[in-house]
């Protein structure tokens, strides 16, 4: 019985074994194509996918080709308007009293020159009796004096306005990061700025109230404050209304580049005062020598003043003097 039992199972065995094998023979080759159809598949799946991450990363090249074309171009044509601007006459008097911020016109500031120089002339004529020097001085008086008092104050408010420059753009950069836009962001430094900020920032505003744009608006800026930091910004403001972009990162960068700039200037400024202080010096020095002398022994000096070959020895060091004092103040002043 054990043994009949054993080989019905072995036979039970044999003919599942050969059932498998036969199902096996038979269903291998769908089972094979199954799987390449399966591998293929895959394959083009992963195809499809690579050809799209490929499709996309050429659309972004091209779109950031596009985008640097298109600054590039926008800083070709601005770098050009510049170059028609810089090369045209020096600017008129009434922009530089604009400039300036004085309230007075043209023809008040040359009636005011020639008063001055009436003034001047009677002084000199007065004191020494000499209608020639007193011409002179006349003429020194109304054409050179009030020009560079102008001038003066022109530097001295573009330093004020460089000063606080930098804090007007990072207020600009917080505001349009809270979500302001760019206009809100002008008016905001036109009414809390300080000057000379304020004024310059609300003549932008005024600008744009009569129908100018925010960029030709901030490129006239640098009519009435005469800086490459002003152009700077016009600049910055011109490239994203054209092509577009993150505008708060770029016045934060524009903020931190003056700041540095500003920061190098000082540097430069202390390093080169020991040679300022001996420029003042050395042109000074004949100054002080000649009143000391003219102090302790007048008969010495009188010659210089009553004799005419002493008007010429006096004319030629005074030539000198200035040529040398000239030379020493390029030597002296850096541009940065």
């Amino acid at each position: 019985m054990f043994g009949v039992d054993i080989t019905v199972l072995a036979l039970a065995g044999l003919v599942a074994v050969a059932a498998a094998g036969l199902a096996y023979g038979v269903l291998f080759s769908r089972i094979e194509s199954e799987k390449k159809a399966e591998g293929r598949f895959r394959r083009v799946s992963a195809a499809e996918t690579d050809r799209t991450k490929i499709k996309a990363a050429r659309d972004r090249v091209t779109e950031m080709s596009k985008r640097r074309k298109s600054v590039q171009d926008s800083l070709k044509e601005l770098e050009k308007k510049q170059q028609e601007k810089s090369a045209k006459a020096a600017p008129s008097m009434k922009m530089r009293l604009a400039q300036a911020n004085l309230s007075m016109s043209v023809p008040q500031f040359y009636v005011f020159s020639a008063i001055f120089g009436l003034f001047a002339f009677l002084l000199t004529f007065v004191a020494s009796g000499k209608l020639l020097i007193a011409v002179g001085v006349a003429l020194i008086a109304a054409a050179g004096l009030p020009r560079w008092i102008v001038g003066f104050m022109i530097k001295r408010r573009c330093k004020k306005f460089l000063d606080e420059f930098p804090n007007a753009l990072d207020v600009m950069v917080r505001s349009i990061k809270s979500g302001l836009p760019l206009n809100d962001a002008l008016r905001l430094i036109a009414s809390d700025g300080q000057e000379p900020v304020k004024t310059e920032f609300r003549r932008v505003v005024d600008s744009q109230q009569v129908g100018l744009t925010v960029p030709e608006a901030c490129g006239r800026m640098i009519q009435s404050i005469p800086l490459p930091e002003v152009n700077f910004f016009a600049i910055v403001i011109a490239i994203q209304a054209q092509a577009g972009g993150n505008l708060s990162e770029a016045l934060g960068n524009l903020s931190k580049v003056l700041r540095e700039r500003k920061k190098m200037k000082a540097k430069v400024n202390a390093l080169s005062m020991e040679a300022k202080a001996s420029a003042c010096i050395i042109g000074a020095l004949p100054v002080i020598v000649a009143t000391l002398v003219y102090l302790t022994s007048p008969e010495y000096m009188l010659v210089l003043f009553t004799d005419p070959r002493g008007h010429l020895i006096m004319g030629v060091s005074a030539v000198w003097m200035s040529i040398g004092i000239f030379v020493m103040r390029n030597m002296i002043n850096f541009d940065i």
